[in-house]
């Protein structure tokens, strides 16, 4: 079977389903990080701009530079209010396109998985960080079964059925990411876990918006219809319903932090 690839194609399907989940994880990443206002901020990987959006409402950044290779996640993030202060444009994370220290901050959001060279990544994010600058990222806990359709991947698995997945999950680990900041000669490394929690109307709810997952839509579509049934029982039989018919799912990121050397 030819092997799958996780592609970004639509920024507002994006937004219904993993924008909602960045936010609530950024949220805490954001109070973790504790960066003051007026800084020069690049955001690597930046999609849709969920967690742009967060940058230019809660940081009061000067500058916000958002890169990202999917020109359809990059149409969306500029419809977006923060657009206002923040630039968006095609690029990859391992090849930026500023000069070095061109930067205050640098972060990751969600991305470092996605990065097929991790610690290319994360020089880069270090070679645009002046000296004394913040370089940071969360990832969800991939193979520590952080992600938060962990349930339905798991009964895709137990199904036989193939999901795509990111090419680098590895570094999402604690320890990688640890070792990636230590790697790139940065200080002052910090590390810690983010459980998030999103409450959905009911599993229809709950699977409608899953669906949109840019790595288990696809795969649930090519599924034969009974198949697709199937699956959908046993996840509901995994999730049960709380009062009212409301479900809550929780999340696991891992965040890193550090400074360059002054």
């Amino acid at each position: 079977m030819a092997e799958q690839q996780i592609r970004f194609n639509d920024g507002a399907a994006y937004e219904r389903m993993m924008g909602v989940w960045s936010r609530l994880a950024g949220e805490v990443f954001l109070d973790w990080l504790a960066p003051p206002s007026g800084l020069r901020w690049i955001d690597i990987g930046c999609g849709n701009g969920a967690f742009t959006e967060l940058l230019v409402e809660r940081c009061a950044p000067v500058e916000v530079q958002g890169i990202d290779p999917s020109e359809a996640q990059l149409a969306f993030a500029r419809t977006r209010p923060a657009a206002r202060v923040a630039e968006f444009h095609n690029g990859s994370a391992m090849e930026l396109p500023f000069a070095d220290g061109s930067f205050d901050a640098a972060v990751m959001a969600l991305v470092i998985f996605f990065v097929p060279d991790p610690s290319k990544g994360v020089a880069e994010m270090a070679r645009v960080v002046r000296p004394g600058g913040t370089i940071a990222a969360y990832a969800w806990d991939i193979l520590g079964g952080g992600f938060p359709l962990e349930p339905i991947r798991i009964e895709m698995q137990a199904m036989g059925v193939e999901i795509a997945q990111p090419p680098s999950p590895g570094a999402s680990r604690m320890e990688a990411l640890r070792e990636l900041w230590r790697t790139a000669g940065l200080e002052g490394i910090e590390t810690r876990e983010i459980t998030v929690r999103r409450s959905f109307e009911g599993f229809e709810d709950f699977w409608t918006t899953s669906r949109l997952s840019s790595s288990m839509g696809p795969a649930i579509a090519a599924m034969a219809a009974s198949d697709v049934e199937q699956l959908k029982a046993r996840v509901r039989a995994r999730l049960p319903a709380e009062a009212a018919g409301r479900l809550t799912c929780s999340a696991r990121a891992n965040a890193v932090k550090g400074r360059m050397p002054k």
